[in-house]
């Protein structure tokens, strides 16, 4: 699998494979997977040629952290980049009070306490080292910080006020003493990133499904301002929860709920031209984020081996210059939006 060395701002040299392993799914996000079936997966991705494993705490809490120890354990530090999160910290609480009942399955008992704090980033840091059986990880990302999990713009920017005054000076000091390379935030919108950038020193955003072939209103102003400063984008979510994948059929996903009906409409207008080409949907939806260059990976979510497969395929499958000619003349790719 084709690789690339992105150069962070701060100097760090990262060595990133196009397709990196998003790892919630190993948290028994919807369902429970078993042992065996994880480490199929991880190995199935292995010999595929990916090398980028991110995962945090919230996956599975902690259950995704464990299982990639698990795998990787005895391979060569040298041959495989991790980034995983902070921003929660994990306390052990009765079953009836763990975070994510139905939407986590099968996980430790555990409640999530946020804290984008200097301590709560440090003892979160250090809890996934010892999950992740590492003295290091690669790249550390803020988790969530944004208005889908605080619930207004006042909470969220009350968190990254937090943030900034304490958990900002412990990043700098990890990055600093090279226990990471490179920090930034993980999160499902676009224009909290946009102010982090302004407000610090970020070197990567993990952004989920907001640069995508469904929707790309980031391209505005988040991702211009990336290439001025050189900060480079980790792309999640690339099937913007299923809807791009399985397309628009009843009890689609997107953004983790049912799709609208305007969304339905959309996914299946894309889809149409997508079949005029003889392009199956998911072939551009995985396909697409590349053409930026601030884009340094994608990192779509495996279940199974079949998905990383299938990941695989759509990746190296052809897809005319006639498609993203005729999706942008449509309208359903931005006119700034590269797609060369």
């Amino acid at each position: 699998m084709k690789t690339s060395t992105f150069t962070a701002p701060s100097g760090a040299r990262i060595r990133f494979t196009r397709l990196g392993f998003g790892s919630a799914p190993l948290g028994n996000l919807y369902k429970a997977i078993s042992e065996e079936q994880a480490r199929d997966t991880l190995e199935t991705a292995w010999k595929a040629g990916m090398r980028y494993f991110d995962t945090a705490p919230l996956y599975g809490l902690g259950l995704s952290e464990t299982r990639i120890n698990h795998f990787l354990r005895g391979k060569k530090r040298a041959d495989y980049i991790v980034s995983t999160k902070v921003g929660r910290l994990l306390q052990a609480c009765a079953p009836k009070e763990r975070t994510g009942i139905g939407k986590f399955f099968a996980t430790p008992s555990r409640r999530e306490v946020y804290d984008y704090g200097y301590d709560g980033v440090m003892r979160s840091f250090e809890a996934s080292l010892e999950r992740l059986g590492l003295d290091s990880v690669e790249i550390l990302f803020v988790h969530d910080i944004d208005v889908f999990n605080h619930g207004t713009e006042a909470a969220r920017d009350a968190r990254v006020d937090e943030l900034m005054k304490g958990g900002y000076k412990a990043l700098l000091k990890l990055r600093d003493e090279k226990v990471i390379k490179a920090f930034g935030a993980g999160v499902n919108e676009w224009p909290v990133c946009e102010m982090l950038a302004h407000r610090g020193d970020f070197d990567l955003f993990l952004l989920a499904g907001r640069y995508t072939l469904l929707e790309q209103e980031s391209i505005k102003s988040f991702l211009p301002l990336c290439e001025r400063r050189g900060i480079g984008i980790v792309l999640g979510g690339p099937y913007n929860s299923g809807i791009l994948a399985r397309g628009p059929r009843k009890g689609a996903q997107y953004n983790y709920s049912n799709a609208p009906k305007a969304v339905l409409d959309r996914v299946a207008a894309i889809d149409a031209i997508c079949r005029r080409h003889k392009v199956k949907l998911p072939v551009a939806a995985l396909q697409f984020p590349f053409f930026h260059k601030q884009v340094v990976s994608v990192i779509p979510g495996a279940a199974a081996p079949s998905e990383i497969r299938a990941n695989v395929g759509y990746l190296n499958a052809r897809a005319p210059k006639a498609l993203w000619n005729e999706l942008k003349a449509a309208g359903f790719i931005h006119p700034d939006a590269p797609t060369a």
